[in-house]
């Protein structure tokens, strides 16, 4: 790539600056030594502001910036619906969800479903979520990261990947969320400005000089990767040298009123290292807030991770605009072009100085997800295991001890099960097709135990237990049902499942169900004010790029 000693030092300057400042804001304050609500939630204290930037720093990782872009490379603007329907998501939660999360005072997820159904389901599920995290999310954002490192450094992918775990461990296993938090709001400065540079250079190079010719351009030569609902039999690369439909991944109009919410809010509703952001706010209001503020940042991020992804078609199709870019596309061992390459290939068309600050924003985009990921899967396994059933007379001392060390197995097991995902086309499609297999289950759960008081543990288990075999089932009996399509029909079966037993156990309101009150529901002036400019922006988008 041709970095130059200004853009080492921009990067070195950058990684020291976080390192630093997460150390600084996680100091033990005079006399005050860290307990588990300081190290979990970072002392439920966290500003909007603060909670909206760490929502989107610990989304944004090289889940986006290497694997959307790289859809984006192969099949275009149409996977921009996770980050669009993201931003709806975001206001659903905040209104619907968090006010419930914030007035139990909980830790984590689990310790919800301990509260609405038993122990039974909040063990079974903290297990699941262990699992995702430290096999799916983990491994794979770190080992997308260190594709990004080798392709723009040439560093080994497995030194990459050493150095990408200690780097997250450096400034995040001291301070815990604090630190987490704190250096996240620096982490979306660098990456959203650092993403807008390469997107506008990438602009550039493909208008002559011109960023509205650029994109004038982008629609004239890639005119199908302008649609945001996909019909079937459009056939899109592999990255190793077949074809597959991409139908397949964002089934035509499932992705508006289908599967696509049930990913969606089982990620940003659900979901530990998601919801710990708002559970450490301030208050209701304050967390309310963080999620529009996240949710305005999330209408941006197709900008920055894919059209720089389309822009690499154009260049790939025009070998005059980039020299030997598609060289540099090409995986060098099977001699195909991998579209997961073509962020960190876009970088090396940077002049000098900006390298520094583009890789630097993609760093921070990888190390804030990687340290958020390993806090909460620490967070998890110590509240809800650890504290439940190893230690139960821990002390704070204990519980903060405990965390350090499961942030420090999580990145050993990310860490030697990386390499194994070598070979993948696109790694975001993966991730998504696999926690697929959890997602309805969780959804389901959730749903009715919020909404429904007659829903008996028995049934919560029994959804629990079956999301993963039924999911997997149906995967093998009907291989060409979109699997956005197939959470859709594994959620209604175990809607059904969970309605038949519920009402078998017992048929009457559980004492434990949530009291719903319109009261409860109340947003202020500033949330919906927000929310109705959100979802009339998005209304916007899927007009014109239907």
């Amino acid at each position: 790539m041709g970095f130059s000693g200004l853009d080492f030092g921009v990067f070195i300057g950058y990684c020291l600056f976080i390192v630093g400042l997460g150390l600084w804001v996680s100091r033990d304050k005079k006399g005050h030594e860290k307990n588990s609500q300081d190290y979990f939630l970072a002392s439920r204290s966290l500003p909007w502001w603060a909670v909206g930037a760490s929502l989107i720093a610990s989304n944004i990782s090289a889940e986006q910036f290497i694997g959307m872009s790289g859809s984006g490379y192969a099949l275009g603007l149409a996977i921009s619906t996770y980050e669009w329907m993201a931003a709806a998501t975001l206001l659903v939660v905040g209104k619907f969800f968090l006010p419930i999360y914030i007035k139990k005072g909980i830790y984590t997820m689990p310790q919800f479903l301990a509260d609405r159904y038993n122990d039974t389901v909040r063990t079974f599920m903290a297990i699941f979520w262990l699992l995702v995290y430290v096999f799916v999310n983990l491994t794979s954002v770190i080992y997308l990261g260190a594709l990004s490192i080798e392709t723009v450094l040439g560093v080994d992918l497995v030194y990459a990947i050493i150095g990408l775990a200690l780097f997250s461990l450096l400034y995040s296993i001291y301070g815990g969320l604090m630190a987490v938090a704190w250096t996240d709001v620096v982490q979306v400065i660098f990456l959203v400005l650092g993403g807008l540079v390469t997107t506008y250079l990438a602009l550039d190079i493909v208008g002559d000089g011109s960023i509205f010719g650029g994109l004038a351009r982008l629609r004239d030569e890639a005119p199908d990767h302008f649609h945001m609902i996909l019909e079937e039999g459009f056939m899109i690369t592999n990255g190793q040298g077949g074809t597959v439909d991409a139908y397949q991944m964002l089934p035509g109009i499932s992705v508006l009123i289908g599967g696509m919410w049930i990913v969606n809010l089982s990620y940003w509703g659900f979901n530990q290292y998601i919801t710990q952001r708002a559970l450490a706010a301030k208050n209701l209001d304050h967390a309310q807030r963080g999620v529009v503020f996240a949710a305005v940042l999330k209408l941006l991020i197709p900008l920055i991770v894919v059209i720089p992804g389309i822009a690499a078609f154009v260049i790939v199709q025009n070998e005059e605009l980039g020299g030997s870019f598609s060289q540099i596309m090409t995986d060098p061992d099977s001699g195909f072009i991998v579209p997961d390459r073509a962020y960190p290939s876009l970088l090396s068309l940077l002049p000098n100085g900006m390298k520094g600050v583009a890789f630097a924003a993609l760093t921070a985009a990888i190390v804030s997800s990687l340290a958020s990921m390993a806090n909460s899967t620490s967070t998890i396994f110590t509240m809800d295991i650890y504290r439940n059933y190893i230690n139960k007379g821990a002390s704070e001392k204990a519980l903060v001890r405990m965390g350090r060390i499961v942030v420090v197995v999580s990145f050993i097991i990310a860490c030697l099960v990386a390499p194994a995902l070598q070979g993948l086309g696109q790694v975001f499609q993966y991730i998504q097709e696999y926690t697929g297999y959890v997602s309805p289950g969780v959804f389901v759960i959730f749903v009715f135990g919020v909404f429904w008081k007659k829903t008996t543990p028995g049934a919560a288990l029994t959804a629990a237990v079956l999301t993963i075999p039924l999911s997997a089932a149906l995967a093998f009996l009907f291989p060409e049902l979109p699997f956005i399509d197939r959470m859709g029909v594994v959620f209604l079966i175990l809607a059904t499942l969970m309605v038949v037993i519920s009402l078998a156990q017992s048929g009457k309101d559980q004492p434990n169900s949530i009291e719903i009150s319109p009261s409860l529901f109340k947003t202020s002036k500033k949330f919906n004010v927000g929310a109705l400019l959100i979802i009339g922006i998005l209304a916007a988008l899927y007009i014109v790029y239907w």
